[in-house]
């Protein structure tokens, strides 16, 4: 019978796991030598064997100076030795970062996804020319693509132009417009997934064009 079995559960918390317990041990060791000499000896001694763990960054001095900074965290901020690079603070080291500010948008008609706002307010910026027309019926085109995805059913111009003109604060009308978007067919369908035919499939093209023509292919 062993008497003596000592489980995980019972042992001392270990702040960086990553290092294992037998260089906590060795950290603690060093907060109980009683001089400052040998406290910066077997300090420096740890500091050599964290750096074997990760050979090649033991000589970057950024590198040198993260494990100062771990051995000072695994020592709980209680070990008075000489650091190359200081003692670092513990509030400084302990804080917390600050919450990540994610968009907080919810569209009206989420089908067109958060970009096309973006995509739109670039479009009202334009000076009117060419270029601002052609990138307003791209938008256009974009939207009524993404009305497709998300209703399988035809959509009508009208729909995606009122739409627009709303998305866009009044500042873009295309109601009048002689110009009429792309078919919902041709929206929706897509290049092979392959770029060409390749030779041995030239003889079999005619006879599978029926076959996979009415199929719509995914994006």
């Amino acid at each position: 019978m062993i008497d003596d079995l000592e489980y995980n559960t019972e042992r001392e918390h270990l702040i960086i796991p990553e290092y294992g317990r037998h260089l906590q041990k060795m950290i603690n060791y060093a907060k109980s030598r009683e001089t400052k000499e040998e406290r910066n000896k077997v300090a420096k001694a740890v500091i050599a064997v964290m750096g074997n763990l990760q050979p090649h960054l033991r000589d970057v001095p950024d590198f040198q100076h993260k494990l100062w900074d771990q051995l000072f965290i695994m020592a709980d901020f209680e070990i008075d030795v000489d650091a190359p690079f200081g003692e670092p603070s513990k509030d400084e080291i302990l804080a917390k970062p600050e919450p990540l500010k994610y968009p907080q948008n919810h569209p009206k008609y989420r089908f067109y996804g958060n970009n096309i706002k973006t995509m739109i307010d670039v479009a009202v910026g334009w000076e009117e020319g060419e270029l601002k027309e052609a990138l307003t019926y791209t938008i256009a085109n974009h939207m009524k693509k993404c009305f497709l995805n998300w209703n399988k059913d035809t959509v009508e111009d009208e729909v995606i132009y009122a739409h627009l003109l709303e998305l866009s604060g009044g500042k873009i009308d295309l109601k009048n417009s002689e110009e009429a978007l792309s078919d919902s067919t041709s929206l929706m369908r897509t290049k092979s997934k392959y770029g060409g035919k390749s030779n041995s499939n030239k003889k079999n093209s005619s006879s599978n064009k029926k076959k996979y023509t009415n199929n719509r292919k995914r994006y």
